[in-house]
């Protein structure tokens, strides 16, 4: 009787884990995702800069201000940097909006900066976490 129990236990234990891994398998959506970009965080104010040599990237630079993102939609090649500059007497952050811009995520600033790297081509919505009626929009190329 013990090895039809340790058989079974076998089989229910196997069962769960296969159910287990399908289920995780599954989350998310169809939408294809690029690997994790590249971010800083900066309270100095300068901005990053491209690599000696590197010609390819560019750094394009959103204020954070007056309780807006300026400019708010902004168009950049792939492997280009955005920089939020924050200068506002209010706390903000960059949050990304949607599957696709989940990596977009700053830490919470009312002075200093912060950039992201964006490695693949598509629109990246993003908002500002404290005051959601602050919006912006990366187009990437």
């Amino acid at each position: 009787m013990p090895m039809v129990r340790r058989a079974i236990s076998t089989r229910v234990a196997a069962g769960f884990v296969l159910a287990t891994t399908l289920l995780l398998a599954g989350c998310g959506s169809s939408e294809t995702k690029s690997p994790a970009p590249t971010t800083t965080a900066e309270t100095s104010s300068q901005a990053p800069t491209a690599k000696s040599g590197d010609t390819k990237t560019a750094a394009v630079t959103v204020d954070v201000a007056d309780m807006k993102f300026s400019p708010a939609d902004v168009t950049v090649k792939v492997g280009d940097t955005v920089t939020w500059k924050f200068k506002d007497s209010v706390p903000h952050t960059v949050q990304g909006i949607g599957d696709k811009a989940m990596g977009i995520n700053s830490p919470i600033f009312d002075r200093g900066q912060w950039s992201y790297t964006f490695i693949a081509p598509g629109t990246y919505r993003y908002l500002c976490s404290l005051h959601p009626q602050m919006r912006g929009t990366v187009t990437v190329e």
